[in-house]
């Protein structure tokens, strides 16, 4: 793991550069794999629905840089989930 890998760990995607952490109040799901590798998706609140969906994350990270990188639930594991690719 090089070092930009290891200061993404532990950080939640989108939030404030002052407080990157996650809080205890919130829940949230680990991306797997990918550009956005073990960043925290803040998913409080989130339906069903919306989870079992996935997510089109902004990032200069990806393939395509200010594209998207594709992300969606694991089966039976709500707290993970697994990179599918990137889009412009």
């Amino acid at each position: 793991m090089d070092r930009d890998e290891e200061l993404l760990r532990g950080r939640v995607y989108g939030a404030d550069h002052d407080h990157p952490g996650p809080r205890p109040d919130r829940d949230y799901a680990e991306l797997v794999g990918g550009p956005l590798d073990g960043l925290l998706l803040d998913i409080t609140g989130w339906t069903a629905d919306e989870i079992q969906t996935g997510v089109a994350l902004t990032t200069e990270l990806g393939q395509f840089p200010g594209g998207r990188a594709l992300y969606d639930p694991r089966p039976g594991e709500r707290n993970r989930w697994d990179w599918s690719g990137d889009t412009p």
